[in-house]
């Protein structure tokens, strides 16, 4: 049984989006620094993809309409018509940088001031502990 148009529309196209869409689509080559830091920009794709097609049925006089077979009465293959189309797009969200010490993820749309707060939480925390700590042997 010979393939079906529909199949040969369905591998080109899911071929060529496999060629588009990578693992360095979302995770970008890295940029070296040069303090040595490496920043790795980070982006969320969304991908759409959608197919199909139909088969036209022969306007020959003195034939049978066969509506229920792929092909038409005397064994010659009905008309295809088909397409596919496909979307993507990429927002950047993120830079990695990794440091020599250190390793900071820098979102692109943030509020900066929660940012701050997050980025300085474990300094404070440390911070509250050594006085906490200060206050118990002062006590003893």
């Amino acid at each position: 049984m010979n393939e079906h148009p529909i199949e040969g529309l369905m591998k080109t196209s899911m071929q060529n989006i496999k060629e588009m869409v990578d693992v360095n689509t979302i995770l970008g080559d890295p940029v070296e620094t040069p303090d040595g830091n490496v920043i790795i920009p980070i982006s969320r794709v969304t991908f759409g993809f959608a197919a199909g097609g139909s088969q036209f049925e022969s306007q020959k006089k003195g034939k049978e309409k066969d509506k229920g077979n792929q092909e038409g009465g005397n064994g010659e293959q009905l008309p295809f018509g088909g397409g596919s189309g496909a979307g993507i797009t990429i927002n950047p969200v993120a830079f990695l940088v990794v440091g020599k010490e250190q390793t900071k993820l820098l979102p692109v749309e943030s509020n900066v001031l929660v940012d701050r707060i997050l980025d300085s939480a474990p300094k404070l925390l440390d911070k509250v502990q050594e006085m906490i700590g200060s206050n118990k042997s002062e006590i003893h």
